[in-house]
């Protein structure tokens, strides 16, 4: 992307336009698992857009890649890695400290672990790993965050859902399915957890005050042999391009996926609560307002969800944002 398109000033009365969003030159975006899959190419497009990108990944290897993609496809982007282990909630506010930054514009909860099949597993302190991975360690990182959220003009938090969680319904007395232990349940049930936990954090900024926005935004159906390729980050054999046409007619790449996220962090008309997903079914599409369904709205629900979250994450309830 030119300096001449990065630098354009904004028209907030144009219609959102997914290949020219506004420019982000001086706005600094953490993006968790920005390394590979619908994070990659969140951090690709932000960086497209002038933004400072930090990857936040486990695998420096594997960030490297990403960021040697990045640059050979927006000249001039600036996009560094930041070691970052979800799963490992008590090393977040030093991998915080990494960062060296005075202010963070944005933190996109991208990263997560999908586990296919049995048996149960545990992080080193005893969380069942897809939801400590997925929700408390995003609500860890978001609280030594906060600080720098704060000290932004208008700090936002976007937490990346998914279909998944749709047909899910929380067990607020089995969070972390210690009782009854499906992988995919499992799975669809730390993404609701995001979710509810994203929509309840904008509810308390709201009361408090606070210039923070908090907002989720999902990818639809977004494939591997749909997404382009971006090698060494990711690759794709002609066939597997010819074998996912057919799903091209209700599906997507990770590519498109990546676009409601991008609209959340950079639309300036974007509001905190709002939830963004692609246009046709919520599953393919350019970007648009989705309205919440009922179990993520319950309020009830999310307040019990709060409580549970910061005593598992030994947290302060206030995250420090409020």
């Amino acid at each position: 992307m030119s300096s001449t398109t990065r630098n354009r000033p904004w028209d907030v009365h144009r219609p959102w336009d997914v290949h020219r969003p506004p420019a982000a030159v001086g706005r600094s975006v953490l993006v968790t698992g920005g390394n590979a899959g619908i994070g990659y190419f969140v951090a690709e497009q932000l960086a497209g857009a002038g933004a400072v990108v930090v990857l936040g990944s486990r695998d420096a290897g594997r960030a490297g890649a990403a960021m040697a993609s990045i640059r050979s496809r927006v000249p001039g982007a600036v996009v560094r890695h930041l070691p970052l282990d979800l799963a490992d909630l008590p090393s977040l506010r030093a991998a915080v400290d990494g960062l060296a930054l005075d202010h963070l514009d944005a933190v996109v909860h991208n990263a997560g672990v999908a586990l296919d099949d049995p048996p149960r597993r545990e992080t080193g302190a005893g969380h069942e790993l897809m939801f400590a991975t997925n929700h408390l360690g995003h609500v860890v990182l978001t609280r030594w965050l906060a600080p720098l959220l704060a000290a932004a003009p208008a700090g936002r938090i976007v937490t990346v859902g998914s279909f998944a969680a749709r047909s899910e319904r929380l067990d607020l007395a089995d969070l972390q399915s210690a009782v009854d232990y499906r992988p995919k349940r499992a799975y669809g049930r730390s993404k609701l957890a995001q979710m509810t936990f994203g929509l309840e954090l904008d509810r308390r900024l709201r009361a408090a005050g606070s210039t923070v926005l908090s907002l989720l935004a999902h990818p639809g159906g977004a494939l591997d042999s749909l997404t382009p390729p971006r090698p060494p980050v990711h690759t794709r054999t002609v066939g597997e391009g010819l074998r996912g046409l057919p799903a091209g007619l209700l599906l997507q790449g990770k590519d498109h996926g990546a676009w409601p996220i991008v609209r959340a962090v950079l639309d300036p008309q974007a509001q905190g609560g709002q939830l963004w997903g692609p246009r046709v079914f919520g599953l393919r599409g350019a970007p648009r307002l989705e309205p919440a369904q009922p179990h993520l709205t319950d309020r009830t629900v999310a307040a019990h969800l709060w409580d549970a979250t910061c005593r598992l994450a030994a947290m302060d309830p206030h995250l420090g944002l409020l």
